[in-house]
């Protein structure tokens, strides 16, 4: 039952550390949302809202009948002053491709990506708003409808504007503009589970792994039940990093009214789930490497031949060695004596150092195991060394290819 338990919390585990880590961890925030400033799908839909928030402060169909009045009473016939006042779809076209240039270049600049950045670093309660309510920042929550704050950009757009002598661009009001992101109205209550994630993202994986470590201990046959809690878990963590595949496909055929970028909306959900995603990777690779150690340390024809074979190679470099009077000296004979204490330390250190990494990747779990193997390749070498010292003191030659 605790070793179901295990496999089972495992993947939320990981969930609440994805929520208590991109809440609270400032840093991880930042990373976690730059990008966004330079995503193309971000930058466009920004680009058109803030086009759009300019257009609806530029009436040209009343500056053309403006114009087209004033010249009539300058004396310009009838008949020439209904022309220009139909002139407005072609100032209105302008106005918009000229706003949509300055808007594309206020957006594509460095500078945006740097104000994005430091705003989000001076208000990083913006993750806990989007995931518990709470705070504020440039990203917003309210009714289910999660927005991205351009009215940076929108200040920008507007000075340029006027610079550039367009005066109607003044009336842009000084209020923030809101970019729709995505839209949930089950999002409340996904609040409410992110708030309780974030309270337990410390102790609940702490929690998991001692369910685990207990299951696989009052177990009768350990060994076995290490390798299926790990498969198992792999297996827990390989379904739900399904599930996302097929949440995010309906999420985005299911996009509402509100959402004005269905590319933008995909890039936001892929990048606040992207370290929870790299999480279930490396969770799944280091519950098959688990596995698969557990397996070769086991009884079956196979790790039998292998480890007979790994002690083979030993033996014959360490005769090669002693050939050459080439000795491990005491270290060869404390290997060989304390050879599975030092195996078992080893791999205390190597869970320690994963347990201790910062966000570990599958990466990690590659590098770790190669470290083990590197560890443990040296280990026997010595105990082989350790092996040969004592059969020449004792004058028997060593027996070739003996497990020890």
């Amino acid at each position: 039952m605790l070793i179901v338990l295990t496999c089972i919390l495992v993947p939320v585990a990981l969930l609440a550390t994805w929520v208590h880590d991109i809440a609270l961890d400032t840093d991880r925030y930042v990373s976690t949302v730059a990008p966004l400033a330079t995503d193309p799908a971000v930058q466009d839909a920004a680009v058109h809202r803030i086009t759009e928030a300019v257009g609806t402060h530029v009436d040209g169909k009343r500056v053309a009948g403006d114009i087209a009045s004033w010249l009539q009473s300058q004396g310009l016939p009838p008949l020439a002053a209904d022309a220009v006042s139909r002139l407005g779809p072609q100032i209105d076209s302008a106005v918009d491709s000229a706003v949509t240039r300055i808007a594309t270049r206020v957006v594509h600049s460095d500078a945006f990506a740097t104000v994005w950045r430091d705003a989000n670093r001076a208000a990083h309660n913006a993750v806990v708003h989007a995931l518990t309510g709470e705070g504020r920042g440039s990203v917003g929550v309210s009714d289910g409808t999660v927005t991205l704050d351009v009215g940076t950009a929108v200040d920008r757009v507007k000075k340029e504007l006027v610079d550039a002598g367009l005066k109607p661009a003044e009336k842009i009001p000084q209020v923030n503009k809101q970019l729709v992101l995505f839209h949930s109205d089950q999002l409340a209550q996904l609040r409410k589970g992110a708030h309780l994630l974030d309270v337990v993202g410390n102790w609940f994986p702490v929690l998991v792994v001692l369910l685990g470590a207990a299951g696989v201990f009052l177990a009768h046959h350990r060994r076995r039940a290490l390798a299926r809690t790990a498969l198992g878990a792999a297996f827990a963590c390989l379904v739900v990093a399904i599930g996302l595949v097929v949440a995010r496909r309906y999420y985005l055929d299911h996009l509402p009214p509100q959402v004005q970028s269905k590319a933008a909306a995909a890039a936001v959900f892929d990048t606040l789930l992207h370290f929870l995603r790299v999480s279930l990777r490396t969770a799944i690779v280091l519950g098959v490497v688990i596995a698969l150690g557990a397996y070769l340390i086991g009884p079956g024809r196979l790790p039998v031949a292998l480890r007979g074979y790994s002690d083979h190679t030993a033996d014959s470099a360490a005769r090669w060695a002693a050939g050459h009077h080439i000795g491990a000296g005491r270290v060869g004979a404390y290997a060989l004596a304390y050879r599975r204490a030092v195996t078992l330390l080893a791999l205390l250190v190597i869970a320690l150092v994963f347990a201790l990494w910062n966000h570990p990747t599958v990466l990690t779990v590659l590098l770790l195991v190669l470290v083990l193997l590197g560890v443990l390749a040296l280990l026997a070498l010595l105990a082989a060394a350790g092996r040969v010292q004592l059969e020449a003191a004792r004058g028997k030659p060593p027996p070739a290819g003996e497990a020890r």
